[in-house]
């Protein structure tokens, strides 16, 4: 009878670990960083602010994360102007190290020669983005 306890006992243990150990080996994979570029096309202030918000919490987790502006997403630098929570997070966005490129021609195209806060980029620099980064997401 002790015998049978005992060998349940280090199943039971052996099983515990390998466990642990699996689970462990997933956690580490999932908290490896990652670099993400972000591609805007919208002006919809709603979506911006989320979309950096995510890049805002991607920093945080140690992520490496580029966004550029194109089309109507290079409006982002009037609307930061003209709402409070858009400036407040691609403020710290841009704290945190992120980088803002937007299209420069698309700037151009609004009389938009000196942006704000994104920088006056080109093709290549969206090509770039695209072929660095392990994730690109588009909004």
């Amino acid at each position: 009878m002790k015998k049978i306890v005992v060998v349940l006992f280090l199943l039971g243990s052996l099983f515990i670990n390998a466990s642990f150990a699996q689970f462990d080996g997933q956690k580490s994979a999932i908290k490896k960083p990652t670099s993400i570029g972000m591609v805007i096309s919208t002006n919809d202030v709603e979506t911006m602010w989320n979309v950096l918000r995510l890049a805002n919490f991607a920093k945080e987790e140690g992520d490496t994360v580029s966004i550029f502006l194109l089309g109507k997403g290079v409006e982002l630098d009037l609307l930061v102007k003209q709402n409070k929570d858009l400036q407040e997070q691609s403020d710290a966005f841009l704290e945190k190290g992120g980088t803002i490129l937007g299209c420069g021609t698309c700037l151009s195209s609004r009389k938009n020669d000196a942006p704000q806060v994104c920088k006056f980029s080109s093709m290549s620099d969206l090509y770039n983005l695209v072929r660095k980064n392990a994730i690109v997401l588009t909004f």
